[in-house]
Protein backbone atom coordinates (compact mmCIF):
# COMPACT_ATOMS: atom_id res chain seq x y z
CA UNK A 1 0.00 0.00 0.00
CA UNK A 2 1.46 3.50 -0.81
CA UNK A 3 2.15 5.67 2.20
CA UNK A 4 2.07 9.51 2.60
CA UNK A 5 5.51 10.71 1.96
CA UNK A 6 7.29 13.18 4.79
CA UNK A 7 7.41 15.67 2.21
CA UNK A 8 5.45 18.08 0.82
CA UNK A 9 6.05 19.24 -3.29
CA UNK A 10 5.04 22.48 -4.04
CA UNK A 11 4.98 22.72 -8.36
CA UNK A 12 8.32 24.25 -8.32
CA UNK A 13 9.54 21.27 -7.26
CA UNK A 14 8.27 18.95 -10.08
CA UNK A 15 10.08 19.09 -13.76
CA UNK A 16 9.05 18.37 -17.46
CA UNK A 17 10.29 14.60 -17.68
CA UNK A 18 9.64 13.25 -13.98
CA UNK A 19 7.66 10.16 -14.21
CA UNK A 20 7.25 6.47 -12.52
CA UNK A 21 6.50 3.39 -14.36
CA UNK A 22 3.89 0.34 -13.12
CA UNK A 23 3.60 -2.72 -14.25
CA UNK A 24 1.21 -5.78 -13.75
CA UNK A 25 -0.03 -8.55 -15.31
CA UNK A 26 -3.88 -8.70 -15.47
CA UNK A 27 -5.50 -12.07 -14.56
CA UNK A 28 -8.78 -13.42 -14.81
CA UNK A 29 -9.29 -12.16 -11.48
CA UNK A 30 -8.69 -8.72 -11.88
CA UNK A 31 -10.90 -8.22 -14.53
CA UNK A 32 -13.44 -10.90 -13.07
CA UNK A 33 -13.38 -8.50 -9.49
CA UNK A 34 -13.56 -5.13 -11.01
CA UNK A 35 -16.54 -5.92 -12.87
CA UNK A 36 -18.21 -7.15 -9.69
CA UNK A 37 -17.36 -3.49 -8.31
CA UNK A 38 -18.19 -1.76 -11.77
CA UNK A 39 -21.05 -3.84 -13.14
CA UNK A 40 -18.88 -4.42 -16.56
CA UNK A 41 -19.87 -7.88 -17.10
CA UNK A 42 -19.97 -7.56 -20.95
CA UNK A 43 -19.35 -10.75 -22.83
CA UNK A 44 -16.01 -9.05 -23.69
CA UNK A 45 -14.64 -9.86 -20.73
CA UNK A 46 -16.70 -12.78 -18.78
CA UNK A 47 -17.81 -14.72 -21.98
CA UNK A 48 -14.94 -16.92 -23.66
CA UNK A 49 -17.30 -19.16 -25.91
CA UNK A 50 -18.76 -15.90 -27.25
CA UNK A 51 -15.33 -13.79 -27.62
CA UNK A 52 -14.00 -17.19 -29.98
CA UNK A 53 -15.93 -15.96 -32.50
CA UNK A 54 -14.67 -12.08 -31.98
CA UNK A 55 -11.61 -10.84 -34.03
CA UNK A 56 -10.00 -10.76 -30.91
CA UNK A 57 -10.76 -14.75 -30.03
CA UNK A 58 -10.27 -14.44 -26.55
CA UNK A 59 -11.37 -12.29 -23.36
CA UNK A 60 -10.16 -9.01 -23.18
CA UNK A 61 -9.47 -6.72 -19.99
CA UNK A 62 -12.09 -3.91 -19.29
CA UNK A 63 -10.42 -0.17 -20.88
CA UNK A 64 -11.55 1.08 -17.74
CA UNK A 65 -9.61 -1.29 -15.83
CA UNK A 66 -6.32 -0.57 -17.51
CA UNK A 67 -7.12 3.10 -17.24
CA UNK A 68 -7.77 1.82 -13.25
CA UNK A 69 -4.26 1.29 -13.80
CA UNK A 70 -2.76 5.10 -14.85
CA UNK A 71 -4.56 6.05 -11.95
CA UNK A 72 -2.03 3.90 -9.93
CA UNK A 73 0.42 5.14 -11.33
CA UNK A 74 -0.31 8.84 -11.40
CA UNK A 75 -0.88 7.93 -7.20
CA UNK A 76 2.88 6.27 -7.37
CA UNK A 77 3.56 9.62 -8.90
CA UNK A 78 1.90 11.82 -5.99
CA UNK A 79 4.16 9.84 -3.22
CA UNK A 80 7.25 9.32 -5.30
CA UNK A 81 7.66 13.54 -5.03
CA UNK A 82 5.60 14.52 -2.05
CA UNK A 83 3.12 16.26 -3.74
CA UNK A 84 -0.23 17.45 -1.71
CA UNK A 85 -2.98 17.55 -4.81
CA UNK A 86 -5.95 15.55 -6.48
CA UNK A 87 -6.51 14.39 -9.96
CA UNK A 88 -7.67 16.49 -12.05
CA UNK A 89 -8.92 15.23 -15.15
CA UNK A 90 -8.18 12.54 -18.08
CA UNK A 91 -7.92 13.96 -21.36
CA UNK A 92 -7.78 12.44 -25.09
CA UNK A 93 -7.72 8.73 -23.44
CA UNK A 94 -7.34 5.90 -26.23
CA UNK A 95 -7.79 2.05 -26.58
CA UNK A 96 -4.89 1.28 -28.95
CA UNK A 97 -5.15 -2.38 -28.42
CA UNK A 98 -6.62 -4.95 -26.20
CA UNK A 99 -5.06 -6.21 -22.97
CA UNK A 100 -5.62 -9.50 -23.42
CA UNK A 101 -6.02 -12.12 -19.82
CA UNK A 102 -2.03 -12.59 -18.89
CA UNK A 103 -0.90 -9.26 -20.65
CA UNK A 104 1.77 -7.51 -18.46
CA UNK A 105 1.36 -3.68 -18.69
CA UNK A 106 3.62 -0.96 -18.20
CA UNK A 107 2.04 2.43 -17.49
CA UNK A 108 4.52 5.25 -18.32
CA UNK A 109 3.62 8.11 -16.41
CA UNK A 110 5.70 11.30 -17.41
CA UNK A 111 5.04 15.21 -16.78
CA UNK A 112 5.51 16.75 -19.85
CA UNK A 113 3.44 20.40 -19.07
CA UNK A 114 3.46 22.35 -15.77
CA UNK A 115 0.95 25.10 -15.50
CA UNK A 116 1.96 27.47 -12.69
CA UNK A 117 -0.85 29.56 -12.85
CA UNK A 118 -3.34 26.95 -12.53
CA UNK A 119 -1.15 24.87 -10.13
CA UNK A 120 -1.08 21.76 -12.57
CA UNK A 121 0.67 19.49 -13.70
CA UNK A 122 0.19 17.93 -17.41
CA UNK A 123 1.46 14.17 -17.72
CA UNK A 124 1.54 11.52 -20.46
CA UNK A 125 0.28 8.17 -20.29
CA UNK A 126 1.54 5.52 -22.10
CA UNK A 127 -0.05 1.90 -21.73
CA UNK A 128 2.70 -0.79 -23.60
CA UNK A 129 1.96 -4.39 -23.38
CA UNK A 130 4.89 -7.54 -22.99
CA UNK A 131 5.55 -7.28 -26.81
CA UNK A 132 6.11 -3.48 -26.65
CA UNK A 133 2.69 -2.47 -28.18
CA UNK A 134 0.82 0.63 -27.25
CA UNK A 135 -2.58 -0.56 -25.85
CA UNK A 136 -3.53 3.17 -24.34
CA UNK A 137 -2.64 7.05 -25.09
CA UNK A 138 -3.39 9.85 -22.87
CA UNK A 139 -3.01 12.80 -20.73
CA UNK A 140 -3.55 13.22 -17.01
CA UNK A 141 -3.93 16.44 -14.64
CA UNK A 142 -3.00 16.65 -11.20
CA UNK A 143 -3.56 19.90 -9.09
CA UNK A 144 -1.87 20.98 -6.42
CA UNK A 145 -3.38 21.81 -3.43
CA UNK A 146 -2.34 23.76 0.17
CA UNK A 147 -1.37 21.72 2.94
CA UNK A 148 -1.18 22.39 6.46
CA UNK A 149 0.91 19.60 8.51
CA UNK A 150 -1.30 21.15 11.44
CA UNK A 151 -4.30 19.98 10.47
CA UNK A 152 -5.72 16.20 10.79
CA UNK A 153 -3.48 15.21 13.27
CA UNK A 154 -4.31 13.95 17.14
Amino acid sequence: MLQPSDKHASIDDIRIGDSVVLEKTISESDVYLFAGICGDFSPNHVNERYMKGSVYKTRIAQGALVVGFTSAAAAMFGVKYGIDGVAAGYDKIRFLGPVFFGDTIRVEYRITKIDKEKLRTHAELKVTNQDGKQVLAGDHLIKFLPYDAGKGTA
